[in-house]
């Protein structure tokens, strides 16, 4: 048998950091990226030649003589499962072949599992800081296989459903690896030793509490990247209940958190909540980190516009900014005019601009959340054309004629379909009279006049296609889809019960009245601030985010996107 001494002195090594503690040298120690240190080439030799796979049972009996199984004195506990790592990660750096990237990962994964288990132990945080290396490698190459769809064709196994939202989902590669790193942060998250605020004598994260936002940070990058808002929303309710105030963490991780805090809030439509904790992480994230700062600037900005508060100028000019003025000044100048024919051609799907809302997720939001501010703002322009300015010696309220909104309304909607003041002569009548569809799946050459009808059988099949049954006698609508005068007046109706607008609806006249401006401008009281008011109504406080002195009731089930959303 050949000599195993490099391995032994390994060994040694580890033993020796063992005794002394030191979880980081232990870190240092554990090489399992390529291109490896000529030691470990030596080191990998002697295992293949001594420790075969077949001898594993041998490997791990030497692993078990080399290391202490049981540390005695304060704060010692058993090593066995980290003995058993040791032997798994001598078996993985044996095995290993980095031009098969998915063997790779499995590998990987069985390691991490192994690490994770020994983080269990009361003398997990030695193995912490190699947890998270490894939870941060698995997670580079779970997202890199993720993105070559042509590597893991042949995966017909399912992942392990650890965390499954429903029985039988079928969960990814990503989201496989993103439910074991799940489980070592709950590890760390429910640390119960040391005192009951985890912290230390010196007022800082002690034991496992340490890699809470390290680990957290990794699960919620592959969270994010499969979309699984509602894993990630496990990671935010278990933080918010056991973990220590986010403060006493370093600047990077806080940043980070805060990011992905604000991104999950900005998903569910609490956009004041995605502001907060964004504009924090904004605050955090260091200057020369741009391409980060750019990251969470892009969110910052569409919240605080589906708010109403639009960036300043000088915001465009900052590095992270580039190409940003572009992109939402057209939209905010739209939005503030109440310019509904702009905004709709700045949303539509061939404006250049949409492709780019539409990768970063934040188009959606724009159309739908973007639609009160529009009717606040074609409101009050149209109050400042026509509108009724009242007279205070009369004791006559300024009031806006809502048929005066329904006008201009129509015109900027027939100006965004590209239709004139009176519909075409030609488009949707003689449609209907054929019974044609816009949809192309039921759209068919014309039939000569002399062919005779096709008889619809049971399956719909007719001589120029298929027809769904339930389709058969649908025409288009005569008109295109323009507002109405009730439509308009609902309109109005929302914005006075959002306090966008301060006043009441005569129904019977179709007049909105602004009350209360006896001594001051009809303007400025009939057309609050959108952003005051809508921050008038929220509270600072963020579910997710923990800070000092912050009260957390215990055993609380928490459903954070359960609230209503900002605007709605």
């Amino acid at each position: 048998m050949m000599a195993t001494r490099t391995v032994d002195e390994f060994l040694d090594g580890i033993a020796r950091l063992m005794k002394q503690k030191d979880g980081a040298q232990i870190q240092d120690f554990l090489h399992y990226e390529p291109p490896w240190p000529p030691i470990y080439e030596r080191m990998v030799a002697e295992l293949r030649q001594t420790y075969p796979a077949a001898e594993h049972h041998g490997l791990e009996r030497k692993c078990s003589e080399a290391l202490p199984a049981h540390e005695e004195g304060d704060g010692g506990g058993s090593f066995t499962s980290f003995v058993s790592f040791v032997a798994k990660y001598f078996a993985f750096i044996r095995d290993v072949d980095v031009s098969h990237l998915l063997e790779t990962h499995n590998k990987l994964k069985a390691l991490l599992g192994q690490a994770s288990i020994a983080l269990s132990a009361s003398t997990g945080i030695l193995i912490l800081p190699t947890v998270i290396s490894l939870s941060r490698t698995l997670s580079k190459l779970a997202i890199g296989l993720d993105k070559r769809p042509d590597l893991v064709a042949n995966l017909t196994s399912r992942e392990a459903t650890v965390g499954a939202e429903e029985a039988g989902e079928r969960v990814t590669l990503a989201e496989g690896s993103a439910n074991l790193i799940r489980e070592a942060f709950k590890k760390c998250a429910s640390e119960r030793s040391g005192n009951a605020s985890g912290l230390d004598n010196s007022g800082k994260p002690e034991g496992r509490r340490i890699g809470i936002y390290l680990m957290a940070n990794v699960c919620l990058k592959l969270f994010f990247h499969c979309r699984k808002l509602r894993s990630a929303e496990q990671i935010f309710a278990l933080i918010y209940q056991q973990s220590p105030p986010l403060s006493l963490y370093p600047a990077a991780q806080r940043t980070t958190f805060l990011y992905y805090l604000g991104r999950y809030h900005f998903a569910n439509n609490h956009f004041y909540r995605a502001q907060l904790a964004l504009q924090e992480a904004y605050y955090q994230c260091h200057r020369q980190a741009t391409k980060q700062r750019r990251l969470i600037l892009i969110y910052l900005i569409t919240s605080n516009i589906i708010l109403g508060r639009f960036p300043k100028p000088h915001i465009y000019q900052r590095p992270e900014a580039q190409g940003l003025r572009e992109k939402f000044e057209p939209l905010c100048g739209a939005l503030a005019k109440g310019d509904i024919a702009s905004f709709r051609k700045l949303t539509e799907i061939d404006n250049p601009s949409t492709a780019w809302f539409l990768h970063w997720r934040i188009l959606l939001q724009i159309i739908n959340r973007c639609e009160v501010i529009l009717w606040r703002s074609l409101a009050r322009r149209t109050f400042l054309l026509s509108g009724n300015q009242g007279d205070v010696s009369r004791r006559t309220a300024p009031t806006l004629r809502i048929e005066d909104v329904f006008v201009l309304a129509t015109v900027l909607e027939r100006r965004a379909l590209g239709i004139g003041s009176e519909p075409p002569e030609d488009s949707t009548s003689q449609k209907a009279s054929r019974g044609d569809h816009t949809n192309s799946i039921f759209i068919f050459p014309p039939t000569p006049a002399d062919t005779p009808p096709a008889q619809a059988d049971d399956s719909s099949e007719v001589a120029h296609g298929y027809i769904d049954p339930d389709l058969l006698d649908c025409v288009e609508p005569p008109d295109p889809d323009l507002p109405t005068i009730e439509t308009v007046e609902s309109m109005v109706a929302s914005l006075v019960d959002q306090d966008l607008l301060h006043g009441f609806i005569s129904h019977g006249q179709k007049r909105f009245a602004i009350t209360g401006a006896k001594n001051a401008s009809p303007l400025a009281v009939g057309f609050p601030n959108v952003w005051a008011t809508l921050k008038a109504k929220m509270e600072d406080e963020v579910p997710g985010w923990v800070k000092e002195g912050q009260q957390r009731g215990g055993g609380t089930v928490m459903h954070l996107s359960g609230a209503r959303p900002v605007g709605a």
